[in-house]
């Protein structure tokens, strides 16, 4: 099969990364066909998706996903979860269980290259971590935060599974904060009935007439729009870049002060060790609920550089954080 008929299967295609990605695809004249894998049935015609094939599967049956990778050039791993009232149990089967069962999957299939969206979460929040960070820091688990912890680990485990498997081309990508006119709805990242109800308040703050006064402290952020990933990973895709680890940011560090802005909010100063001090008691209770770990993210903000991505990828986004914040709102 020559790199310009290309067969390339997706799991999670429907998510914040797969509208990204798909598009893409559909104009890439390298592409020939792609494999759509989900659980949940969707019709690829509705979203004029003309190349690509839903397959119903399971990332936690590694049968299924043989069946469903058998010719393809290239898998891309998107499927992963997030939130949500799941067991751990069942989140790391999905999670960590499903991911090997991916990469193992798309060996035995034969196929060139293994594309994984990882995350900055990788990296962990430790008060050692440099700013910004480059991929020749090591990735480390977060102390408490589960989905920092399980993304480390899913790293650090493809990356000894492709050390076995050398010809199969591992691609780790790791965008910080995703975001994009898909973002909130496709990854869930409020439940379902809240968001149309986030978005109203959200709308209606940034209409006010009089911003509304909320302590924030000046802490750095760094945001990807959800085309930008897309676009990094067709480059993985094509293998335009070698095989290995690649950060994706957006042009420009913000500060939760702009973000506040943003939001139609007039942000008053906090104390930002205080709040930082604050957040790792929170992510550290032993009785907290599950959500409470992400305040373990703000205890030491990531920062990346994405010099990499760009030099050797030939990644070149075209929003910058603050814009795709914008087109977020």
């Amino acid at each position: 099969m020559s790199e310009a008929a290309l067969t390339v299967a997706v799991t999670g295609p429907t998510g914040t990364f797969g509208f990204g990605l798909l598009p893409l695809l559909e104009t890439e004249a390298r592409v020939r066909h792609v494999v759509g894998i989900a659980r949940r049935p969707f019709d690829p015609a509705a979203r004029g998706w003309t190349k690509l094939e839903y397959r119903r599967g399971d990332v936690r049956d590694r049968a299924a996903l043989e069946d469903a990778f058998a010719g393809a050039d290239v898998v891309v791993h998107l499927a992963f979860m997030i939130t949500g009232t799941a067991p751990r149990a069942t989140i790391r089967a999905i999670n960590v269980e499903g991911t090997l069962n991916a990469f193992r999957a798309a060996a035995a299939a034969g196929a060139r290259r293994f594309v994984y969206a990882s995350s900055v979460a990788a990296y962990g929040f430790h008060p050692e971590n440099p700013q910004p960070l480059t991929e020749a820091w090591p990735v480390r688990p977060a102390s408490h935060l589960f989905y920092a912890q399980e993304k480390a680990e899913i790293e650090r485990e493809l990356t000894m599974e492709a050390s076995r498997r050398p010809e199969l081309g591992l691609y780790l990508l790791r965008p910080p904060i995703v975001l994009g006119p898909h973002a909130i709805g496709a990854k869930d990242l409020l439940p379902g009935p809240l968001a149309p109800l986030a978005r109203g308040v959200g709308a209606l703050l940034r209409r006010s007439p009089v911003p509304l006064p909320v302590a924030v402290p000046e802490l750095p952020v760094q945001f990807v729009d959800e085309d930008d990933v897309g676009q990094a990973l067709l480059l993985s895709v094509l293998g335009a870049g070698p095989p290995g680890a690649y950060n994706l940011a957006g042009e420009g560090v913000l500060t939760a002060h702009d973000v506040a802005r943003e939001l139609g909010l007039a942000p008053l100063p906090a104390p930002r060790r205080v709040v930082q001090a604050g957040a790792r008691a929170v992510a550290g209770l032993p009785f907290a609920p599950p959500f409470a770990e992400w305040a373990e993210a703000i205890s030491r903000p990531a920062i990346m550089d994405a010099g990499k991505a760009r030099r050797e990828l030939g990644w070149n986004p075209r929003y910058s954080g603050l814009e795709a914040l914008r087109r977020t709102l």
